[in-house]
């Protein structure tokens, strides 16, 4: 009888101590807060890429209207864009690039989403480049960029549309009308 009344007490004894619960405390809270980090970390890099991608498209559809490329390919469009946009790894293999003319008499936007690819395709998705239009006409670029994600299985990662490989998509628009020369 003693034995337990004994054992009830030294665990009461140890029930009560108090010695190690900020250790406790510490243990349950720190994979909150690195998550919380991760995707603030994630948020931050993402909105970084897709102002970059928006600035790089801008200027180089502004260099397009303007004329300042003597002959408008795929190619040239992809090494124009990524050439002002500096921390996307394998930018030119990753990135795709539409041009497509909006008829002023329908006003009918391409409802298709843009075209992504990412390094590991064999071939580059058939994309429709157009031509550049004659005077007056109205142009829609949409260009996208398959790029991975730094924690990809923590916190924001985890919520964005992701292909076979855990990249995401990155997309920009721009619509400009062709000036007249």
């Amino acid at each position: 009888m003693n034995v337990h009344i004994s054992l009830a007490r030294r665990l009461k004894t140890l029930w009560r101590r108090e010695d190690g619960v900020a250790a406790m405390e510490f243990v349950l809270m720190v994979p909150v807060f690195l998550a919380i980090f991760m995707s603030a970390f994630e948020c931050g890099l993402l909105m970084t890429r897709a102002i970059l991608l928006e600035h790089a498209v801008d200027v180089t559809m502004r260099e397009l209207r303007l004329g300042h490329y003597p002959e408008v390919t795929n190619t040239v469009l992809k090494e124009e864009i990524c050439r002002r946009t500096i921390i996307f790894g394998e930018c030119e293999s990753n990135i795709t690039v539409q041009l497509d003319r909006i008829s002023t008499a329908t006003w009918s936007i391409p409802t298709p989403p843009p075209v992504c690819r990412n390094s590991e395709d064999d071939a580059e998705p058939v994309v429709d480049l157009g031509n550049v239009g004659t005077d007056n006409d109205l142009m829609l670029m949409r260009v996208c960029i398959s790029l991975p994600a730094i924690f990809p299985g923590m916190g924001l990662a985890m919520e964005l549309p992701q292909d076979e490989l855990g990249n995401y998509a990155l997309v920009a628009r721009s619509a400009f009308v062709v000036e007249p020369s």
